[in-house]
């Protein structure tokens, strides 16, 4: 009988000889099926389990059936839950490999041909492992991770108690390696950290607003919030002492920039602190000597850069400069910081109305608004107008970006859902413009 198998084989596979599968191969590769199924279920429950969306973990606080709050238990620690998958994992998986092994030198005999018995036992088991064991059941449990969770709730409680003690040890080797190496903090992204945000209840409406400018924080430029040139307090460096005071008092400012000739030259920063001990002094007090030295930056530079610079160099005012090197504004550590916690106002601080709110759909924009100020009002993500805005970063440079001109008063834009109409311009300015948003229109129209 053995001969006749033998004869079948060689001419199929030259150096090979198959031996006929007695009773101890067939329960043999029972077994192996078996491990080969648990180490799907290891597999699919690891993809499972470190899939679910926050939704789920509150479907599953919600149901208080057994299953459910064991599968919320499991979730809550992450670590242990790890090890327990991947050690019984890779015992499963090193069964799997020993046992396949162990089979394929009891049904052939490789002797004679090596290279044929290295593809069968390490190309082939190897990929069968991988795709049976690994591949196919991630596909799965990413498609059905809550249902699978559920099914190996129980089953992962009893491994983990099984795996205790060796668990156990991982755990305290890793937190020992994380101490050594200074590893403390897990690197979240900004994108999971916005999306986490997107999922957040009704009820945390603050703290979502100061987070979600944590996580735009770094995408911002000077530019995007800086105070412009036209609305800037400054004072000449030839002026005399005595109208030094009463700007510092009119502009209710604790530091304001000093310019030679025009805004685009600025010498330096004037602190209303170092004026106090001099208040009396005469006309020709040479208080020039009291600038301290002005900080510029380029309009195009991240704030959260800018914060860390306020922070080093302890300043609170930088002068932000085009690219031609004249004066666009300045920003302040209290404008930075505005974009995190919101608006920040004191007793001193005059309430100044930049919009009126008309109803849901429409408002009266002052036209010197910021549009990154224009998209927190509307509640708009992202920025609608990238594609038109070029350089422009107020309400006033977007018209001036759709219509190419100083538009007429009454004039209406309409740009996607959004329709501009000029309340109130000048020869130089657009000062009001009312915008509504409308019924969804991919053109460009101008009335």
């Amino acid at each position: 009988m053995e001969s006749q198998y033998a004869f079948i084989y060689i001419a199929v596979l030259p150096g090979v000889i198959f031996h006929a599968p007695d009773f101890k191969i067939i329960v043999g590769f029972i077994v192996l099926i078996a491990l080969l199924f648990g180490s799907a279920l290891m597999s699919a429950s690891e993809v499972a389990y470190f899939s679910l969306k926050p939704e789920d973990i509150e479907k599953f606080r919600n149901n208080k059936n057994l299953r459910s709050q064991t599968v919320l238990k499991l979730y809550e620690m992450p670590e242990r839950l790890l090890s327990t998958i991947l050690v019984a994992n890779n015992t499963v998986n090193v069964a799997i490999v020993l046992l396949a092994a162990f089979l394929s030198t009891m049904m052939f005999d490789f002797s004679s041909s090596p290279v044929i018995g290295f593809i069968i036992e390490a190309v082939v088991i190897t990929f069968v492992l991988l795709f049976f064991g690994e591949v196919m059941p991630k596909v799965y449990a990413s498609r059905n991770n809550v249902s699978m969770a559920l099914f190996m709730a129980y089953q992962l409680v009893l491994l983990e108690k099984i795996f205790r003690p060796v668990t156990s040890l991982l755990i305290k080797s890793t937190s020992f390696v994380k101490k050594r190496t200074g590893i403390h903090r897990s690197k979240l992204s900004m994108d999971d950290l916005s999306d986490a945000l997107e999922l957040t209840s009704d009820e945390l409406d603050e703290d979502e607003k100061i987070l979600k400018g944590i996580v735009n924080f770094g995408n911002i430029n000077v530019s995007a919030i800086m105070c412009p040139r036209i609305d800037v307090t400054a004072v000449d460096i030839l002026s005399g002492f005595s109208r030094i005071i009463p700007a510092i008092i009119s502009s209710g400012f604790s530091r304001i920039p000093v310019y030679s000739g025009s805004f685009d030259n600025v010498r330096g920063i004037l602190y209303a602190k170092d004026v106090l001990p001099y208040m009396n002094n005469p006309d020709n007090f040479k208080w020039q000597s009291l600038l301290r030295q002005p900080y510029f930056v380029p309009e195009t530079k991240k704030i959260n850069d800018l914060l860390k610079e306020f922070q080093i160099k302890k300043i609170h005012m930088a002068v932000v400069i085009d690219e031609y090197g004249g004066t666009s504004g300045i920003i302040t550590l209290e404008d930075i910081l505005e974009e995190i916690v919101g608006e920040i106002t004191d007793e001193s601080d005059e309430d100044q109305i930049l919009y009126r709110k008309i109803d849901e759909r429409t408002y009266i924009f002052e036209g010197k608004i910021l549009l990154n100020d224009l998209y927190k009002i509307l509640d708009l993500e992202g920025d609608p107008f990238s594609e038109v805005r070029g350089e422009s970063e107020t309400l006033a440079g977007l018209i001036l970006e759709l219509t190419g001109e100083i538009p007429e008063k009454e004039q209406t834009i309409k740009y996607r859902n959004f329709k501009f109409m000029i309340e109130e311009a000048d020869r130089r300015r657009i000062k009001e413009i009312r915008v509504e948003i409308v019924e969804e229109n991919d053109s460009i129209e101008t009335e």
